[in-house]
């Protein structure tokens, strides 16, 4: 299970920063999806991974338990945390709120150096051949435009409750016909910021937010009941 983290498994006895290393690195797994939720996450086999005591990854382990990754069950260690109807409800219903906000915000003091990266990761994204990518330019794709929101705690927030949804996400774009809808809707998002109208670029975020909320429910109950 874990054999996809090895190449970031190096010798950390020397190193200050090893829970941070050890948390970034599962936290990628954990939103990839190679880490499903469910799943125990071994505390000695990743120490063993990385060369460590079990103290750095019980650090990471407990960072990655606050962010709602991960939660410890009685008898099996920390398992990664699946995800119910109700928690993506909730979840959408902060992004659906709070991503319009931080898009006005956005389009008020948003540059051109930003206008051209959004650009090349919305290109990218239309792009991308490899499904395993279309989480990433996604996601690169929406935290570019919100860069220049100037509200870092507004950020941290949406930043997280992505994580908690992004697994999930990817599977729907891949599994479902949720590529089309998504290019067509980034460009229009796009085009609103390029012409600087705040309120539109707001507008169609909230209804690609929804979109996506109603793609995604759809998908967990067929797979669910599946």
């Amino acid at each position: 299970m874990y054999e996809e983290i090895k190449s970031r498994a190096v010798d950390l006895t020397k190193t200050a920063s090893s829970s941070e290393i050890i948390f970034n690195a599962l936290r990628d797994e954990i939103i990839s999806g190679r880490l499903p939720a469910g799943k125990a996450v071994k505390q000695e086999h990743v120490a063993k991974l990385f060369n460590v005591s079990r103290i750095p990854v019980r650090e990471a382990l407990m960072r990655l338990e606050s962010q709602g990754l991960v939660f410890n069950q009685r008898h099996k260690g920390y398992v990664v945390t699946p995800l119910s109807t109700d928690m993506v409800a909730e979840i959408y219903e902060l992004r659906a709120n709070l991503e319009p906000l931080i898009m006005v915000k956005a389009v008020e003091n948003m540059t051109q150096e930003t206008l051209e990266e959004a650009r090349a990761y919305c290109d990218a994204f239309s792009d991308e051949t490899d499904p395993a990518r279309w989480g990433e330019w996604n996601r690169l794709f929406h935290e570019t435009l919100y860069r220049d929101s100037n509200r870092p705690y507004h950020l941290k927030v949406i930043d997280g409750a992505i994580d908690r949804v992004d697994p999930y996400l990817r599977a729907q774009l891949i599994l479902t016909d949720g590529m089309d809808t998504a290019r067509k809707e980034h460009m229009g998002i796009f085009e609103a910021c390029a012409k600087g109208d705040a309120e539109l670029a707001a507008q169609l975020t909230k209804e690609h937010i929804l979109e996506s909320y109603d793609a995604l429910v759809g998908y967990l109950k067929q797979n669910q009941s599946s």
